[in-house]
């Protein structure tokens, strides 16, 4: 078995930061004094106070059922360019005045729990908002870390069942600050101060990792203090390979947790017995899957039972949680470092304190509202066995064909008024159809060419079954690739 030596190479790096006296520290802005007791309070009963419901609501449709006007949906339906200008013009002006809008069922969110409508969330927020508006202005460091920011931390810790916690403006600054403050450690226990190659930080990443973790990776490297090393997609075979090549004695395995392209897991299982190998630190993004896996909502560690196997843990608020912001889970040691060398942390106005007051609230609706996670995983039950189309997550992927049949697909959608958000961007050479499914149930009918494409056929039959209702059609194209995807949001 490995020397896990990472905990004893963070806490260096910090005191070598402590030393120079660049280790940067959270004070927390006390909003008022009754502010504070019911903060105190809050933590103290785990949320008590919030109010919570046995079953779905009349609200909970509001985050599904939208409106565009006439003019945005008929450049939507012939593919026209547009910057959103069309809203301004004199056609658009006539139809809204008229009441004239075309009704929609969005099917492209990931606000799995509908907790973007839920009145207790919305509440928290509206109340922050009237006693203290957006809150002090300025990132984290300087002026913009209150004690709801505080509180989220803690809740967010707790759920995760790590020791501590650092809120980030976004998910996608998360990871950011997440890798570049990893990296960090190499140049700063550099004996030269400007690391040799066994000096880096070498880091391992599954090859369908999002972009923000890589972006965060591309600018550590770009630093000069780590080597960088991608498997292929959820290979553990190639994975340990890789490792046990590789001379360099810090070593870091980064992957999504459940990949939101594939719908797949991560082998969690098998990356936790590679960890006591080889003592890596090990780094998960769980954006799709916290709220969501787990008996708790913990997440996918929570899920496959390896949550003292994950060193840092970074997810979203925007997500499930139906709220705005990242965070990342870790030791109070990972906090001071990423919170003292994680620019985009840094460098970022922190979150509103309405926000945080918001996200607080969803971590307690969410744990408590047990229901509404054992939907979701009803609903992916449901589609596997109306589908036949294995599946082990609420995203669903299903290839359709090559781009040319994908474009034709998603024109073909336009015209028959079914529900697509159609995007191209894949990591293969076929289109494939992802299926987002959140608790809300939603009747849709969707005729695809199949072409002999059992599994397109499968998906149909499924549509079928459910029902008719009225929906639109969205398309993109990406510009970084050749490839294409289709994707259905189911809700």
């Amino acid at each position: 078995m490995a020397d896990h030596s990472w905990d004893k190479t963070v806490e260096e790096a910090v005191n070598v930061l402590e030393s120079r006296q660049i280790l940067r520290s959270l004070r927390p802005i006390c909003m008022s004094r009754q502010n504070e007791e019911e903060i105190v309070k809050s933590r103290a009963n785990g949320g008590d106070g919030y109010e919570v419901f046995d079953g779905l609501c009349q609200w909970d449709r509001t985050s599904v059922e939208v409106s565009v006007s006439i003019p945005t949906f008929q450049k939507w339906l012939h593919d026209e360019p547009s910057n959103g200008e069309e809203i301004f013009s004199g056609d658009a002006l006539a139809e809204c005045r008229k009441g004239r809008f075309k009704k929609l069922l969005l099917f492209s969110g990931n606000d799995y729990l509908g907790l973007s409508s839920h009145p207790t969330i919305s509440n928290a927020a509206a109340n922050a908002v009237k006693e203290y508006g957006m809150g002090p202005k300025g990132s984290a460091l300087i002026c913009g870390y209150t004690t709801y920011h505080r509180l989220l931390e803690s809740s967010l810790a707790q759920l995760k069942k790590k020791e501590d916690c650092l809120v980030c403006p976004t998910g996608f600054a998360a990871n950011m600050a997440a890798m570049v403050a990893i990296g960090s450690v190499a140049s700063l226990l550099a004996a030269s101060g400007k690391p040799l190659k066994n000096e880096k930080v070498a880091i391992f990443s599954d090859a369908l990792n999002h972009a923000s973790i890589i972006d965060g990776v591309r600018l550590a490297e770009r630093q000069g203090n780590v080597e960088v090393f991608v498997y292929r997609h959820c290979d553990m075979y190639h994975l340990n390979s890789l490792l046990s090549n590789c001379k360099m004695k810090r070593k870091v395995v980064v992957t999504d947790s459940l990949f939101s392209m594939d719908g797949d897991f991560a082998p969690m299982e098998e990356l936790s017995q590679l960890r006591k190998k080889y003592g890596f630190l090990l780094v998960i993004d769980d954006a799709h899957g916290t709220f969501v896996c787990g008996e708790n909502g913990g997440g996918v560690a929570e899920e496959f039972n390896c949550e003292a196997d994950v060193d840092l843990c970074v997810g979203t608020l925007s997500k499930a949680a139906g709220c705005h912001g990242g965070f990342i889970a870790c030791s109070k040691k990972w906090k001071q470092l990423i919170q003292s060398r994680g620019r985009s942390f840094i460098f970022s106005t922190a979150i509103p304190v309405p926000m945080a007051a918001a996200a607080y609230a969803a971590v307690v609706v969410a744990r408590k509202e047990i229901w509404r996670r054992k939907a979701i995983w009803e609903r992916v039950k449901e589609f596997k066995e109306l589908s036949g189309v294995d599946i082990s997550s609420p995203i669903i992927s299903l290839v359709v064909g090559n781009q040319e049949k994908a474009l034709k697909a998603s024109r073909f959608t336009h015209i028959s008024l079914s529900v697509f958000y159609f995007l191209t961007h894949t990591h293969t050479y076929t289109c494939k159809t992802d299926w987002f499914f959140s608790l809300l149930q939603v009747s849709i009918k969707i005729r695809l060419p199949c072409n002999g494409n059992t599994t397109a056929h499968s998906a149909t039959q499924f549509l079928q079954a459910k029902g008719d209702t009225e929906c639109s059609t969205y398309h993109r194209r990406c510009e970084e690739t050749h490839h294409c995807a289709f994707f259905l949001f189911g809700l």
